[in-house]
């Protein structure tokens, strides 16, 4: 919350000290819009959706997150119309972009290659849990990532997330970070990195 998608990038930069860069695919950093965020009392924030509390135990703020997912589906549709696959695009982010990525792959776009989210969760009442139980198709991998010390999103969150979201059928893994606390480290940014290449290998020519 509160950070930029340029932010995000420098963030990232700084952990590796270089870009996350590949030379067969284009990373984009979009940045959510502000908004009155409750959690801060109802300060302005740079967040994705709003939360009644930073917890898995109330319900989702759906009209917010809803809204985003409209605004990200054009993101998706402008590199599709630039001539990219729908099943060579991968979405994700860390703590809340994690669970906005979640939303908008498992409930509006389920062709995608796959889906990443660090230090990041679903409320135990989901509006993802509910579309996945309707659900009949293969659906993008997930890569997630959690510090065992993270004291903002509790790593139990993310490991009921990852449980649920498996019984829902979908092929995901949970890395653990003993000691990490709501952050990005390298090694995490390093093993994302291998997973990005192993989902969208470089095409070969034809």
């Amino acid at each position: 919350t509160g950070d930029t998608g340029q932010g995000a990038r420098t963030w990232i930069k700084q952990i590796l000290n270089q870009d996350m860069a590949f030379q067969h695919i284009k990373v984009i950093y979009p940045t959510a819009p502000a908004r009155p965020y409750t959690p801060l009392k109802g300060a302005e924030s740079t967040v994705w959706f709003d939360r009644y509390k930073i917890s898995n135990d109330c319900p989702e703020h759906i009209e917010s997150i809803d809204s985003m997912c409209q605004a990200l589906t054009d993101v998706i549709n402008d590199e599709i119309k630039n001539g990219i696959a729908k099943n060579r695009i991968l979405i994700g982010g860390f703590s809340m972009g994690g669970g906005m990525a979640m939303h908008l792959a498992y409930r509006f776009h389920q062709d995608l290659a796959g889906v990443f989210a660090l230090s990041s969760f679903l409320n135990k009442d989901s509006a993802v849990y509910q579309a996945l139980k309707k659900n009949e198709s293969v659906l993008p991998e997930l890569f997630q990532c959690h510090g065992t010390a993270d004291e903002l999103v509790l790593y139990s969150w993310g490991e009921e997330t990852n449980k649920m979201l498996k019984s829902l059928g979908v092929s995901a893994s949970l890395h653990t970070f003993p000691n990490l606390h709501h952050e990005l480290n390298r090694t995490e940014i390093e093993k994302l990195k291998t997973w990005i290449v192993e989902k969208l290998p470089v095409e070969a020519a034809d």
